[in-house]
């Protein structure tokens, strides 16, 4: 595979999965992260020639204006970029920390905007693909994740508009959309939270299923070869989309309300308990803590 590839949160999970599978394709990739030594590792892994590490905040524009420029002046120019860095919180609307709630917007969404906007002119230049990454979440809501839920809600439709913007000028854009997947970021809610785990427990199969990052990693590989409209892993969470109408009817809600009065505050005192409504790990990454 001869591309360049920029990816965000490509310290870990599944943005560095992607890349290790890129890179034995024969790709070279570009990896910012907000974690400098787990970048640095991910990208030692891959080889100097294959890789190149920039921590660099997704909220910030001019931060990956200059990542970008970096990646261009080592590799030439980006062919792909993967907008995949992102982070969930937890609790109720009525009691989750408002600044957690608007970090997760901020880092979803808006970093999804300065991913595109400060890498687009090279992949324009090079008649390049992006691929946003959303989620199962964004057409089948879980209660206690709202922020996550609106955000990649709100990033499929940035896809979607995103599309229209630039396919005239040879850019294809697509959107993933994953269900639970092995990664930090669902391990840690796992530990964080025993409501979290006895909600994947009651969900329907095979939404209560967790697949692996390995697994997800070839979807995303497969849909940036491909230049996929859109990427599903599992393969099943393509009838969660088709069927997203009725998934959010009365009728499709039946099931999850059956355990949300039990555990919805279950989970909103063990957020109180813990006193932070995001993992230990976003917080250390200058996420905020409750108070």
């Amino acid at each position: 595979m001869d591309q360049i590839v920029f990816i965000t949160g490509g310290a870990r999970g599944i943005g560095a999965k992607t890349a290790e599978t890129l890179v034995a394709k024969g790709a070279k990739v570009i990896l910012t992260d907000v974690d400098q030594q787990a970048l640095d590792a991910s990208a030692a892994a891959l080889g100097e020639d294959n890789a190149l590490a920039i921590a660099a905040d997704v909220t910030d524009l001019a931060a990956m204006e200059a990542a970008v420029a970096a990646g261009v002046e080592r590799f030439g120019g980006i062919d792909t970029v993967l907008a995949n860095a992102g982070i969930a919180s937890y609790g109720s609307v009525l009691q989750t920390d408002p600044e957690t709630f608007k970090r997760v917007i901020d880092i979803n969404i808006t970093g999804v905007f300065n991913t595109v906007r400060a890498a687009l002119p090279t992949v324009i230049e090079r008649k390049g693909y992006v691929l946003v990454v959303s989620s199962l979440a964004a057409f089948a809501a879980a209660p206690g994740l709202a922020a996550y839920n609106a955000s990649k809600a709100g990033v499929e439709h940035f896809a979607n508009a995103l599309r229209l913007e630039v396919k005239y000028q040879g850019v294809d854009v697509g959107s993933a959309h994953m269900s639970w997947i092995d990664t930090p970021l669902v391990q840690d809610a796992k530990n964080d939270l025993p409501s979290f785990r006895e909600m994947l427990r009651r969900m329907p199969f095979p939404l209560n299923k967790t697949t692996t990052v390995e697994g997800c990693a070839n979807a995303f590989v497969r849909g940036i070869e491909n230049r996929s409209r859109h990427v599903y892993w599992p393969s099943w969470v393509l009838g969660a989309a088709l069927n997203r109408g009725v998934i959010n009817s009365a009728a499709g809600a039946v099931p999850v309300l059956r355990y949300v009065p039990e555990l919805l505050p279950k989970m909103d005192a063990e957020v109180e308990a813990l006193g932070r409504a995001t993992s230990a790990r976003n917080v250390n990454e200058a996420g905020p803590k409750l108070t």
